[in-house]
């Protein structure tokens, strides 16, 4: 196990979609644990396999206490009625946080090492990660869900960060 380094925004492998894991091989079994050992440090709720440079669907959260991974994840519901738009950030757009609306609720359905059915579901931040760390795999960050004057001014930071 190692703690890899976090790839940040400007690296392409962020901005292109992760591949379906098709075989549980010790290359996967070594990625779910950086994953686990990668989010399990102080500020970090999320961390998706291609924030530590590998092109598969999986990620880790560390959330309340909670520390687990899952494998192919896919959203299959959020809710539709509420809610919430308080700052988020992201390891790979480091230091800046800015308001982003998200769905309150979100329930994602994946696999475990053994290939079993894994459902991972939560409200307000386990809801977020959920969404924060699928838009990873799904190649997004979390900057292209604000609103126009937020992205103008995350853009701007970034740029100025040299990032």
């Amino acid at each position: 196990m190692a703690i890899r380094d976090i790839r940040i925004i400007g690296d392409p492998i962020l901005r292109t979609p992760c591949e379906e894991i098709t075989t549980i091989d010790d290359h996967v079994k070594m990625l779910v644990e950086d994953l686990l050992e990668g989010v399990d440090m102080e500020g970090r709720a999320g961390l998706a396999a291609n924030q530590i440079g590998v092109g598969l669907r999986a990620f880790s959260w560390n959330i309340d206490g909670e520390v687990g991974y899952i494998l192919n994840p896919r959203i299959v519901e959020l809710s539709k009625d509420e809610y919430q738009d308080g700052d988020e950030g992201c390891l790979s757009v480091p230091d800046l946080f800015f308001p982003t609306e998200r769905a309150w609720y979100a329930r994602a359905e994946g696999i475990d090492l053994d290939g079993k059915p894994v459902v991972v579901e939560g409200e307000e931040l386990m809801g977020r990660c959920i969404q924060h760390e699928c838009d990873h795999l799904d190649g997004k960050i979390y900057i292209d869900r604000l609103d126009r004057k937020n992205r103008k001014e995350a853009m701007r930071a970034i740029r100025k960060m040299g990032l």
